[in-house]
């Protein structure tokens, strides 16, 4: 049974293959060809999270390739509470095709995985993102032509997007840079289970975001204040106040250097409205992405692709 709970357990090639199958599948949504290959097929989406570019991207995606889709409040659902994961894993496997989580703890969505018979798609945890790892790396790819030779510099907390973005690129050889306060880099439990998962080589750590930009290929940014972390936000915009991806910073960077954001932004909060507007910033490209690499591991997980 395969599932996508995380990148760090996926080996490069399966990786790799689900890029080159996103490709091919946003070129034929481009000529108008939608293949139907989750005809009959139905996936669950439950979401304990508010959620715009997950819930439409895999929606619209699922509808492309001939599937239906059903989406379920958490607090409808009640994961862990209401019932047991074990009960709801092994109840739901005989109602769809796969199922896709959107949830608070990660440890939700492995006890889920655990008993379930159908593949489960990790659509954000606390700890991992790996869809949108996976768009990430599409739309560099699509910027450079190459994902060799690229320098990715994520200014800002060790979170889950930066995480996931951090092995993906481990994995495929693209080089990562973590610019962030002090306190908030990546967790040791992370950082030791990729030196036994991804490389003995970790993601490098830069304090100065002006120094960590210097050879970037891409700036990332994501929002300073994630949901459930709504306590610590007056805390978090003085502490991160010198990591705003604004132009000052952009101009520190090489001229062809793009500007990536997950979404949604906090304009002139993390990064400037400037900045997100300017022509060097692919954000909607990425954002677009979503759905092709989600469309990529639906067929990769079901055996269509």
């Amino acid at each position: 049974m395969r599932h996508l709970l995380n990148l760090i357990d996926q080996d490069t090639e399966t990786i790799r293959h689900i890029l080159k199958e996103a490709a091919r599948l946003k070129s034929e949504v481009a000529r108008g060809e939608f293949r139907q290959s989750l005809k009959n097929k139905i996936i669950a989406l439950v979401f304990e999270k508010p959620s715009l570019r997950t819930r439409v991207s895999f929606e619209a995606g699922i509808n492309q390739l001939g599937g239906t889709s059903l989406f379920q409040a958490g607090n409808e659902v009640g994961l862990g509470v209401r019932e047991s994961l074990a009960d709801f894993a092994r109840t739901i496997s005989q109602y769809v095709n796969a199922l896709v989580l959107r949830v608070f703890k990660q440890s939700t969505v492995e006890g889920i995985a655990q008993y379930s018979s159908i593949p489960v798609i990790n659509g954000l945890s606390d700890t991992a993102h790996p869809c949108q790892a996976l768009a990430d790396l599409q739309t560099i790819e699509e910027c450079f032509g190459t994902l060799k030779n690229q320098t990715v510099v994520f200014v800002g907390d060790g979170n889950n997007v930066a995480r996931s973005l951090a092995v993906g690129c481990g994995k495929l050889g693209i080089k990562f840079i973590l610019s962030c306060p002090n306190g908030y880099s990546f967790p040791k439990d992370f950082l030791e289970e990729y030196s036994r998962k991804v490389s003995a080589t970790l993601p490098e750590e830069i304090r100065d975001p002006a120094q960590a930009v210097k050879r970037a290929s891409v700036i990332y940014t994501d929002v300073w204040t994630s949901m459930g972390q709504e306590d610590e936000k007056a805390q978090r915009l003085r502490e991160f106040a010198a990591y705003q991806v604004n132009e000052a910073l952009v101009a520190k960077a090489p001229k062809d250097v793009r500007i990536l954001h997950c979404l949604p932004a906090h304009r002139d909060e993390e990064i400037t409205d400037g900045v997100i507007e300017s022509p060097a910033s692919v954000v909607f490209q990425q954002a677009a992405n979503r759905m092709h690499v989600q469309k990529a591991v639906l067929e990769w997980l079901l055996g269509n692709g």
